[in-house]
């Protein structure tokens, strides 16, 4: 008996009574496109993570001494440094449009010290003793020394060997 009077109730629990309409389903606006932006490089906070200048090293000998020269290749070098044997001098010379005699500060991983320079053929440049200390401490920094002043700008250069191989033909 009991499935007898259950059977009216279920139907008329799926009678609804007729109301408002229902509202109309909107389909939500597509959000906006982020507009593309171009990557830009984070400040940075560490000399170290500095964006290396281009170009390589490259040593010849010469009949005084030796040079090595940075650049890349077909270009100018930005930085030459030659070994003079006879007078044991190691000149540093950075290519600059217009010498003029200022300071640089050369930094290494163990050292930051600042030299005056002077207008030299091909820019500014300072001519160190080879036993100076600063000529070891750029040949053995931490991957990169930098140099920065006297309107040469910044050049992010690597300690290769090339500028110990200078520094020692002048020891000899």
């Amino acid at each position: 008996m009991r499935i007898k009077f259950l059977a009216p109730a279920l139907l008329l629990a799926g009678c609804v009574p007729p109301g408002a309409p229902p509202e109309p389903v909107t389909a939500p606006s597509p959000a906006p496109r982020p507009t593309a932006v171009a990557p830009t490089s984070p400040p940075v906070s560490d000399w170290r993570d500095l964006p290396r200048t281009p170009g390589d090293w490259q040593y010849r000998g010469l009949g005084t001494g030796s040079a090595a020269t940075y650049a890349v290749r077909g270009a100018a070098p930005v930085a030459t440094l030659t070994c003079n044997r006879a007078a044991k001098q190691v000149t540093m010379v950075l290519a600059t449009p217009r010498p003029a005699a200022g300071t640089v500060t050369i930094r290494t991983t163990s050292t930051q010290r600042s030299v005056a320079v002077q207008p030299m053929a091909g820019g500014v440049g300072v001519a160190l003793p080879a036993s100076d200390r600063l000529l070891d401490a750029i040949g053995f920094s931490r991957g990169r020394f930098v140099v920065e002043g006297a309107g040469i700008g910044r050049l992010v250069l690597p300690s290769w060997a090339e500028i110990l191989r200078v520094t020692e033909d002048c020891r000899g």
